[in-house]
This record gives structure tokens, sequence and C-alpha cells, in this order.
């Protein structure tokens, strides 16, 4: 488990950060916006909104198929951008990153890819109960067509994977251990070393969910052991409609495409095909080549922040919120308590107060939470509980943010006893 020594972080300009998001300057309910739902999406800066606008006004063409001048510069700025996502998350070459629309279409790839030709009667997946829907549901539908079986692993008090549980489910049947890096609700972190080098005994792959960690941990996939990585652009300052899956090599070569067209092919015959090679072999037709040249911004603005200094920040300003929430009478937090063990994502709920009701009071504050199931879903069930509520901190949120919502949660409080 990554522990940070401060002595190599430093702490974030939160005021100039905030000066490069221009919806940060608006304001909501005639209050100044307090953006707290990070988790869901992050705001982005004016470098990635401007490098959209740069492409579209100056090099727009299509990718991999001309040699006219425009082409070929678009095709630079994007396999440019996929070396800046490979150096991002560690990986040793630009040829194990596919790009896909987000980190739910990289785990639906992986499930349908490898899971098809791999799993039979009999196997079993592995799937935790912190698990986004995205990380469950394409195991549910390959398990019904090959006839394995998903296992649930069971969680601790706090919320942190059970590696008794999870290592008396490891057998010989075990084919996929699928697992989430952050939960999105709890935001506890799982040890993804341990958990993938068990795996690796059993001969089981490990597939991470990582969208709720590259954008806010140090991420370097040879050290976490997994075997693919999946995450989303829009939430580590990028645009929408575009993510990352990372697989080994050896495995991604060994798995059928996700898509049939254009681009994705060697040669077609009238009654075959044969495959490109990596990566184009997932990448078929035109791509997103737009956003993800403004994904390789947003992952090159957050390196020049560093990865620890954001990490560090996230640590700062959730201990603090979790502090004062634990000061808020009939306010419940769910999760661990040590704000190393956990993102910024702090999920809570008032007593006595439906969470969307909360929600809207905050609102009408200005400030932007999350409330329902967050596609968690099975994890509601376990922690007894139709929603929470959600705030969740990234680098452009500070301790007076979280005074805000503690003020604003008393409110609540308030008017809701009284009726």
């Amino acid at each position: 488990m990554l522990r940070l020594d401060p002595a190599q972080t430093m702490a974030l300009d939160v005021d100039r950060i905030r000066a490069d998001f221009p919806i940060l300057q608006r304001k909501v309910n005639g209050r100044p916006l307090i953006y707290l739902d990070n988790a869901a999406t992050t705001q982005k800066p004016r470098q990635v909104i401007d490098a959209l606008v740069d492409f579209y006004t100056n090099t727009n063409a299509n990718v991999h198929r001309g040699v006219h001048t425009l082409s070929v510069e678009s095709t630079d700025l994007y396999e440019a951008a996929r070396e800046r996502i490979a150096q991002f998350v560690g990986a040793t070459s630009a040829e194990e990153i596919v790009f896909v629309r987000n980190t739910t279409e990289g785990l639906n790839l992986v499930a349908v890819c490898w899971g098809r030709s791999n799993l039979k009667p009999g196997d079993e997946i592995l799937v935790s109960t912190l698990e986004h829907h995205s990380n469950l549901v394409p195991w549910q539908r390959v398990a019904q067509e090959t006839g394995a079986r998903i296992r649930l692993i069971h969680l601790t008090a706090d919320g942190t994977v059970d590696l008794d549980d999870y290592q008396q489910l490891l057998s010989p049947r075990t084919r996929v251990v699928a697992i989430a890096h952050a939960s999105n609700v709890l935001g506890t972190i799982s040890d993804l070393a341990d958990l993938s080098e068990r795996a690796h005994r059993f001969g089981a792959i490990v597939v991470a969910d990582g969208a709720q960690s590259v954008p806010n941990i140090p991420t370097d996939v040879a050290g976490l052991g997994v075997d693919f990585l999946a995450f989303s652009g829009h939430k580590m300052l990028g645009p929408t409609g575009i993510g990352a899956l990372w697989g080994r090599r050896e495995l991604l070569e060994q798995m059928p495409p996700f898509l049939g067209g254009g681009g994705m092919i060697r040669e077609v015959f009238e009654d075959r095909s044969t495959w490109a090679a990596l990566p184009e072999k997932f990448d078929a037709g035109t791509p997103n080549i737009a956003d993800t040249i403004a994904l390789g911004v947003a992952a090159d603005y957050l390196s020049d922040l560093g990865l620890q200094n954001v990490r560090a920040h996230e640590v700062q300003v959730a201990g603090y919120a979790l502090e004062r929430l634990a000061s808020v009478p009939d306010v419940v937090v769910y999760g661990p308590r040590d704000p190393e063990l956990r993102t910024g994502v702090v999920s809570f709920n008032l007593k006595g107060v439906h969470p969307h009701d909360a929600g809207t009071v905050l609102d009408e504050a200005g400030i932007a939470v999350r409330a329902g199931h967050h596609c968690c879903q099975p994890l509601h069930r376990w922690l007894d509980l139709a929603a929470t509520l959600r705030a969740s901190f990234y680098i452009y949120n500070s301790v007076d943010e979280v005074d805000a919502l503690v003020d604003a949660l008393s409110t609540a409080r308030r008017l809701y006893q009284r009726k």
C-alpha cells in the first residue's frame, strides 16, 4: 500500500490551479460553485479545452490513412498521446495501450475478447463486493455465455477486501479476479500487488478497474502486477468519450479483436480476414482523435503537478473532511477512517434525511455532490442502504470547501429536524 513520504511531496497551489478551470468561476443558485463530484467526472483545465479547439481549428484530418500533411500531423499527435498515456501508467510500450470510450468499454473488451475465448463451464470469476457495475455486469454476461461462475469476495467491517475470504476462494478453478483498485463509494484502495501475486499462483488473470485510482495515485502497471487495467479520461481532467485499456502484450496478442472493420485488419478476402498488429487490432474505424490528443494534454497537466503531490493533496483534504464530518451530529461516514487507505471519495448519510433531499439542500448552497447508489448496488446492499451522499475531492478543492459542505449539512439537518 502506497504511503507518502512528506519530504518527497510539495503542496499544490490550489488558487493557481483553480485559475486554469473556467467552470470554477461560475455561480450556482447565486453561490460560488463548490464542485465535489469528481468521482463522477472532473472539470477540464483551459489547456485541455484549448487542445480540442486547436485540433479542430488547425489539424483536423483522419489518422493512419492519408499521406497529406494534415493526416500525417493528426496521426503524429494521436500516436504521441498514446505514448504519453503509456508513460503515465508505466507501460513498457505504447502498443500495450488500447484506446476505448471509457473504463466500462475497456472492461467489456476484456470480458468479451479474453473471456469468451478462455472461460468454460466450471471456471470461476472472483469479483469483490466493492465493484462498480462496470466490473461486474460484463463478467456476469460472459459467465452466462460460457458456463463459468461468479463468486463474490467479501469485505471486512471497514470496507476493505477480506484477504482471508479471498484466499479461501482462490483455487485451480479461478480464472479471473476482477477488482477495483479504488472504490468509487468507499474510497477503499486495494493492494493490487498482493491480490495479483496470490491470483497468479493459481494461474488466474487480474483485471483491474482503475477509474478511481489512475487520476489520483501514481500508477505503475508493472508494480501493480495486474494483467489488465482500464481507466477513463474524463475522471483525470480529460474529455468525455475517451479512455484507455492497458494489457499485457502477450494477452492482447492472443485475444481476438473487439470490433471488425477498417483500420484493424492486415488483409481482407471474400471469406476471411487477418488482423493488424497491436494496437491497431483494437482500433476499428475512425478513432476519437481530438479527445485522445486532449487526454494526452490532461496526462501532461497531472504529470507536471506530480502525482505524488496530487495524492498528498487528496489525503490532506479527504482527511480533513473525515474529521469535520465526524463533528456533525447524525452524519454517518462509510469506509476506512484512515485517509491513507482511501482516495478523495467520502460517502456518508445524514440520519433521517434522504440523500436526494440532502443533495438538493447542498445544491441550493452551490455545492455539487452525488446522491444515489453510484452504480454499486451489491455494495449498498452490503451496507444495508439504498443510497448514499458522496463528496469527492480533487486538485482544485480546498479545506475551505469542506467547511462549506459541513455548514450546508448542518443547515439540512436543522431543516429536516423541524419537519
